[in-house]
């Protein structure tokens, strides 16, 4: 687990839980850090996933960031005062379902 000497100047929220992080942080990083391994949840059988990659391309990091969802929070400078929130179940792109939810771009059934 990443753990910092100094916890930083600035703080996001996630779940309601104040995280502490620095600037040039990343929010999956700042999350990270503080010990949050989980950000989301798969739509089918509702499994834990979370940061993995930290260069946006698996999407396992998706949360809800200021109130906008699908958010990747390894792609995602964090700022003072952000409120993050866990996903859970599918997301979609353009008002369509995204798929199976559990990678981006996953084509739907016939």
């Amino acid at each position: 687990m990443l753990v910092r000497a100094e916890p930083g100047s600035l703080t996001l929220t996630f779940d309601g839980r104040p995280i502490p992080a620095r600037e040039g942080d990343s929010v999956a990083s700042a999350l990270l850090a503080a010990g949050v391994q989980v950000t989301r949840h798969t739509p089918r059988g509702g499994v834990a996933r979370g940061p993995y990659c930290m260069m946006g391309a698996c999407f396992e990091c998706l949360a809800e960031v200021d109130g906008v969802p699908n958010v990747q929070t390894c792609m995602t400078p964090v700022r003072d005062g952000m409120v993050v929130a866990s996903q859970d179940g599918a997301r979609t792109l353009g008002g369509a379902a995204g798929g199976d939810g559990e990678r981006d771009g996953a084509a739907a059934g016939p």
